[in-house]
Parts: C-alpha cells; sequence; structure tokens
C-alpha cells in the first residue's frame, strides 16, 4: 500500500514512524515532511494547503490512502478534493471540520446536541464585545473564531487585558480572517485533559488518555504554546470520568452526526476540563493532537493502517485495537523566542546520542546548505520515550535532552515527572 502524510510536523512524523513498522505499508510519502521525517518516508516539496498540489500527486503516484495531519488542509476541503478523484482519506471533510474550523460552529454545535461546555456568546462587531465583557466576569476566555494555529485563544485576566485582546483579534487582524467573529467564554477553572478518537460514520473508538501541559513555563505559567509536552496515562482519567466521557460527550457527538448528516470519517479530538460543576467540552480538533500523539502512538499495539482504512471503510466497530501498558512521555524542546516568535536556522546536535526506545520526532527542522540538521519553527522537537510508568518514561526523557543542543533551546522540566493537577 502506498500512503502519502500531508503536513511537516511532530504529529506527522509520529503518523509517518508509525506505518514504516507495518507488513502492509510498501511506500510512504510525506509533503512537505522535515529533517526527521524524511528519515522513515520520502517528502515531497508541496505544502500542506496546497490542495491541487496534492490531489495531482495522489493522482499521478496511485496512492492508495492520504492521510491528512493539519487541520488547514481539512479545513480548505482536501478531503472532498481527493474523495472526487475516488482516493481513500483519512481525515475529515469540510463540512466535519468546521467543528476545528469555527468556534461558533462547534459550540452551536454542542449547546444543540447537550454536550456540556463553557457559555458563551459570539460578536462580529468589536464596540459591542467590548460593552459586554464584563458579563462573563474575570478571567474571561477569548478566541478568534477561525484557525489561528493554536494561538488564538487569548485568557484575559482583567478588562483592561481583555479589550487589548479584542483589538488585537479583532482590530489589528493578527489572525486575519480567523479574528472576523470571535466567540467569548466563562472561563472555567478545573485540571486540563483531553482524549482522541477514530471515528467513522457508526462509531468513536476512544484512544488511551494523555495529559498535555500548554503553558510555556513550568507549573503551567506563561503565555499559551501549541504544547511543551504530554505524557500517557492521564492519572485523573479513571474509569468513572471514561463514563461520563463516553455518555456525555462521544455518544452525544456522534448522535449530533448523525442527525446534521455529518459523514465524520478520522480522528476527533477532545479537549475536557474536570470542573467542580462537571466535565466540560473545552474544544474540538478534527485531528491528532500535538504533542499527544508523541505519546499515545508511542503506545499504541494495533497497526495504525489497518485502523485507519477501517475508519475510511465504516470498519471500526470490528476492530480490535492494543496498548501497551507501559507510560509515554514526550517533551517538547522550543526554539528562542517561542510563542511570541521563532528562531530559525540553529545547528541542532546530539540526535545521535539518544538511547536504545527514546525516539526524537521532528516538528520545527530542516537541513541547511551543509547539511547540517537545523531548527525551523518554534516548537522543534519532541523527546520521546516508553517506560514502566509515565515517570519512568520522563527520566529517561529528559536524561537524553541533556545530550541534544541548539541555541536558545528552551523546555518545561516538569512534564510527568510530578502530576501537577493545574
Amino acid at each position: 500500500m502506498n500512503i502519502l502524510v500531508v503536513g511537516g510536523g511532530g504529529r506527522e512524523h509520529v503518523i509517518c514512524w508509525k506505518l514504516s513498522q507495518e507488513k502492509n505499508v510498501d511506500k510512504i510519502y510525506c509533503a512537505p515532511g522535515n529533517a526527521g521525517i524524511k528519515e522513515v518516508a520520502e517528502c515531497v516539496d508541496i505544502k500542506d494547503v496546497d490542495i491541487k498540489g496534492i490531489k495531482d500527486f495522489a493522482v499521478k503516484n496511485k496512492i492508495d490512502l492520504v492521510v491528512v495531519g493539519p487541520e488547514a488542509p481539512l479545513v480548505l476541503g482536501l478531503t472532498d478534493e481527493l474523495e472526487a478523484e475516488g482516493i481513500k482519506v483519512f481525515g475529515p471533510d469540510k463540512s466535519c471540520s468546521r467543528l476545528e474550523g469555527s468556534k461558533s460552529f462547534s459550540k452551536h454545535f454542542m449547546e444543540k446536541y447537550d454536550i456540556p461546555t463553557a457559555k458563551y456568546s459570539e460578536y462580529t462587531d468589536i464596540e459591542k464585545a467590548k460593552n459586554e465583557i464584563d458579563e462573563f466576569g474575570y478571567p474571561v476566555v477569548i478566541k478568534a473564531d477561525g484557525l489561528a494555529a493554536g494561538k488564538g485563544v487569548i485568557i484575559a485576566k482583567d478588562k483592561s487585558e481583555a479589550l487589548e485582546a479584542l483589538d488585537m483579534i479583532m482590530g489589528d487582524k493578527k489572525f486575519g480572517d480567523a479574528g472576523n467573529m470571535v466567540v467569548i467564554e466563562e472561563f472555567l477553572e478545573g485540571i486540563e485533559t483531553s482524549i482522541l478518537a477514530f471515528v467513522d460514520n457508526d462509531t468513536i473508538i476512544p484512544m488511551v488518555s494523555a495529559k498535555d501541559h500548554k503553558k510555556i513555563f513550568e507549573n503551567e505559567t506563561g503565555p499559551n504554546t501549541g504544547g511543551m509536552g504530554t505524557f500517557s496515562p492521564s492519572p485523573i482519567y479513571d474509569e468513572r470520568l471514561e463514563k461520563v466521557v463516553r455518555e456525555e460527550v462521544l455518544d452525544r457527538t456522534l448522535e449530533g452526526f448523525k442527525k446534521e448528516g455529518l459523514k465524520y470519517k478520522g480522528i476527533l479530538f477532545v479537549g475536557l476540563m474536570i470542573t467542580e460543576d462537571g466535565e466540560k467540552v473545552l474544544e474540538y480538533n478534527c485531528r491528532f493532537g500535538d504533542p499527544e500523539t508523541q505519546s499515545v502512538l508511542m503506545r499504541l499495539e494495533t497497526d495504525l493502517s489497518e485502523i485507519m482504512l477501517a475508519a475510511v471503510d465504516n470498519r471500526l466497530k470490528d476492530m480490535e485495537i492494543k496498548y501497551k501498558e507501559d507510560g509515554a512521555c514526550c517533551v517538547i524542546l522550543a526554539s528562542k523566542g517561542y510563542p511570541e516568535s521563532s528562531h530559525k536556522g540553529d545547528v541542532i546536535t546530539g540526535l545521535d546520542k539518544m538511547d536504545d526506545g527514546v525516539v526524537v520526532f521532528h516538528s520545527g527542522t530542516a537541513f541547511d546548505d551543509n547539511g547540517e540538521v537545523v531548527t525551523n519553527g518554534g516548537r522543534v522537537l519532541g523527546v520521546t520515550s516508553l517506560g514502566a510508568t509515565s515517570e519512568e518514561a520522563a527520566k529517561k526523557v529528559y536524561k537524553n535532552i541533556e545530550k541534544i543542543h541548539f541555541d536558545g533551546m528552551q523546555y518545561r522540566k516538569d512534564i510527568g515527572v510530578k502530576y501537577n493537577a493545574q
């Protein structure tokens, strides 16, 4: 089977790495890929949002399955274009991808199908938003409605910060058209966790749990990022919580898909906040989370390609999906200036010195003119390992991080080491 993976980050590296170990996979291409992905797949110089370029490549190279990693090509309708050519795609179509592409759409969906979430209002008029901002109390959550590369959510601790956020999103259009509308939500306090699930038209199968850390600094301080590390399993995702999420979130979501005529096939990511008032959904994503994927797929025993084909063919209910009992941990190494900016072109050393079983997934890397691996983004590497427990996995990860160096390298030192319930 020939597979094309679309994307060039850590999530796509993990997917390619997992697929490369499977018997029924003959050839893996990745568009555009990165310096790490090149070790397990043939990288092709096509941007992930170049819908026509990807479609033409898939047709010409007789691709049997396209796996779409990032959200942007899904929202742009890549799945629809490929399916029109008779090509199988693991990833929801344009209509389903609105769950991530529009915060407003997803909130309406949750409200309609009684899926617990934060109280909210949406605004297209900046002055109206400013006049009503006090009604939500402080802190308050302000979200750009459209895609903003994981950076369109701002938690404002007071009115001054809230007005500044509205000016930045709606006035200055820092996130472009994504800020034409904002969703303002009540701030939820509690413990954040997430669940990934495989989905087809009839079935939702949750994966093992993972705990993500979004803040740049230890003890959940500093600005939000795309994710600074994860570990699996999440200590709070016990049998009670699993039952609640199944009944109040996943089952109702699937019911909503059916009633809305949404033929969802692919990954559903559900971000959750465990509050004193119960479990509430923060967001839906229509693809693997990054870096949750690093921890979760390290534990996956069943062939990923088989699961993906089952989802595409509506056979998920027949799949028995198995995971290793081990724990997993992934720690992100970020470039200087992240998350406000990213420093590119810094040479990375030590990647060839990793212990057995420790895998470095590349998120933002490239080759320079001398063939050296260099930084090429905000989040650069995800150092990942299994262990008897997630704490043991974390110890292996941090021991190996000491061998890696690039100028300005920054990372959190508390991922998986000691569970922080914030």
